[in-house]
């Protein structure tokens, strides 16, 4: 017997729903924080050396935190080709809106404080805000998308095809719904970057931003509410018609998927994955509750599993679907139908299993010498060697 067919496909495509899953929240948690900070800090600093301060806070570690996103995107690129394939063909446009914020931030990062001048640092705070808020919201809008479901359809060659334009495919992804799902993500990272800066700033910085970021909180558990009783009552679901065929091959042709009810159904079917809404609302609460009371370390820790809930709790609720078709149900992408083969999944997960840990390790090696808070001494005394 080969070595990889040990371990069962099926079992395989699970395990890395799963990592993809990990690795989406994993970006959330770390550079989320960051977004939320760019987000913050044209509102929270008012003076330079207070923008600096809270610049500082995220300077040594947001390049770390970005390679969750690459990690990220490399799993889906070889996990899962056919959603690669798919959700970039669709989502151009705003994948480019994204990159380029991506690409703004670092620029803004190196070059902000290299000159004396006020109108020349004011420009690159506000590009460093746009590098959050604009993949704050963005990621939002596609995760309401995907809710919706998006209007392609595979050929016999399984290439997918979109009617309309470029500004056509951009324009369609604003759907109020969608929209919903952007203001929940952005709010949300207002959040966690208003918990970041309570825990490494003082003053009037960390108050600002306790007080915004309970409004934010505010408007994710609202807005995460609402989406709920949308999906419960106005958006239809998927569901698979046919049985899966055990360790079947990846063409998401072979599959009969029916559109109509409601994605909620899942928790009649799977009642054990109410936990994730449950961990989403207590998380918020709990962090806005937090933010109120001047906590430091447990409120970003809430924060934490408020994101980790909301995140995961999309991903229980469509499972097995990945991206469902709205033009041709059957062209749906499911955990069963659009991912690598055995062996490449088997070799995929070894790797993981060698790296991650390491990558955990060093991560936590990072924080740990980089704990405790920047303070505009530290600034103004090492104006030349930090951002």
């Amino acid at each position: 017997m080969i070595l990889y067919e040990l371990i069962d496909f099926d079992l395989l495509r699970v395990v890395w729903w799963v990592l993809l899953g990990v690795l989406l929240i994993g970006f959330s948690l770390t550079d989320g924080f960051d977004m939320g900070v760019g987000a913050l800090l044209p509102f929270v600093a008012k003076t330079d050396v207070e923008r600096r301060v809270v610049i500082n806070t995220v300077g040594p570690v947001w390049e770390g935190n970005q390679v969750w996103f690459i990690l990220g995107g490399g799993a889906i690129f070889a996990a899962w080709p056919p959603l690669y394939a798919v959700s970039f063909s669709g989502f151009y446009l705003a994948m480019f809106l994204v990159l380029a914020a991506f690409i703004v931030r670092p620029v803004a990062f190196k070059y902000r404080s290299k000159r004396d001048s006020a109108a020349w640092r004011s420009r690159w705070d506000w590009a460093l805000f746009a590098g959050g808020a604009v993949p704050a919201l963005l990621f939002g809008v596609a995760v309401g998308n995907v809710l919706l479901g998006v209007p392609f359809h595979l050929t016999d060659d399984l290439m997918p095809i979109y009617d309309g334009s470029a500004i056509g495919k951009l324009i369609r992804l604003l759907h109020p719904f969608a929209l919903l799902g952007g203001v929940v993500s952005f709010s949300m990272l207002l959040m966690h970057g208003a918990a970041w800066l309570s825990l490494k700033t003082e003053g009037q910085i960390a108050e600002r931003a306790r007080s915004i970021g309970t409004k934010a909180g505010l408007v994710a558990v609202a807005g995460y509410a609402l989406a709920g009783l949308w999906l419960a009552i106005g958006i239809d679901g998927f569901a698979l018609v046919n049985d899966v065929v055990s360790n079947g091959p990846s063409n998401p042709l072979y599959s009969e998927v029916t559109r109509g009810g409601s994605w909620l159904s899942a928790y009649s079917t799977r009642p054990w994955i109410v936990i994730a809404p449950l961990m989403g609302f207590a998380g918020a609460l709990m962090a806005m509750r937090g933010l109120r009371a001047g906590r430091e370390v447990s409120t970003l820790l809430w924060s934490k599993l408020g994101i980790t809930g909301i995140i995961s709790s999309v991903g229980l609720t469509m499972f097995p679907f990945i991206l469902p078709s709205t033009v041709d149900p059957n062209s749906s992408l499911t955990v069963w139908d659009a991912s690598s083969s055995h062996q490449t999944l088997f070799i995929m997960l070894v790797v993981t299993l060698i790296f991650m840990p390491l990558i955990l390790m060093y991560t936590a090696w990072v924080y740990k010498v980089l704990w405790g808070k920047v303070t505009e001494a530290d600034v103004t005394e090492n104006s030349d060697s930090v951002y």
